[in-house]
């Protein structure tokens, strides 16, 4: 399965709506990352911080969302959108991978998602984010990693998951093998290359999260 990275990052201005449009068009599922702002929404931002990826300073978390949507996003004229302008703006028949960047921002995140009519996935690096929303919804949830962790699919299961979204670098065929064994997916990011997701195929991974819509040729 093709997920695009923040709506194929490598071409798109990254967790904008004209990127996830662009990505549905050819990717099976886009991946976006959540955040509270300071007015109380649940927006589409990567960052804490607000420089990196827009013309403004300051954090999303005590910027307010007016001034967000007004902010220009990698040059591209977009402003930060709201979680639920994405669902709006893409079709139903693409999934959608909501990553929590916050623990306080969980709850809000799941009662939109809940109400939307896609395909939902939720992840997130933060253990207690994916339990407020096991607690709360049905939504099926994935444990997102970075570094080598201690037994990372039984942290997955105790966690209530349903997939378990790896880094590249730490993906191998016994990873996949286990993971499968014990009911769950395996999603891989970021993957940038033709030559990363055929490696990743073979191993049998179940989704490449891409930068770029041709990684799957």
């Amino acid at each position: 399965m093709l997920i695009a990275h923040r709506g194929f990052a490598g071409d798109n201005a990254e967790n904008t709506l004209g990127a996830f449009r662009a990505a549905a068009r050819t990717a099976a599922m886009i991946e976006l990352d959540v955040r509270r702002c300071g007015s109380g929404e649940v927006v589409v931002f990567h960052d804490a911080e607000l420089d990196r990826l827009t013309d403004r300073r300051g954090t999303v978390a005590e910027t307010s969302y007016d001034v967000l949507t007004d902010c220009d996003v990698l040059g591209s004229g977009e402003g930060v959108p709201l979680l639920a302008d994405v669902f709006e703006a893409v079709s139903a028949t693409v999934g959608v991978n909501v990553e929590l960047k916050t623990v306080d921002v969980a709850a809000a995140a799941a009662e939109i998602a809940e109400a939307a009519p896609h395909d939902v996935l939720v992840s997130s690096f933060r253990p207690e984010a994916l339990r407020v929303v096991d607690a709360r919804s049905d939504l099926p949830l994935a444990f997102l990693f970075l570094t080598t962790v201690d037994d990372p699919v039984e942290q997955a299961l105790s966690l209530d998951c349903d997939a378990l979204h790896p880094p590249k670098g730490l993906v191998n065929a016994d990873l996949v093998e286990t993971a499968h064994g014990r009911g769950l997916d395996v999603n891989v990011w970021p993957v940038k290359t033709a030559a990363e997701a055929s490696r990743l195929a073979a191993v049998g991974v179940d989704g490449v999260i891409a930068d770029h819509d041709d990684v799957l040729g």
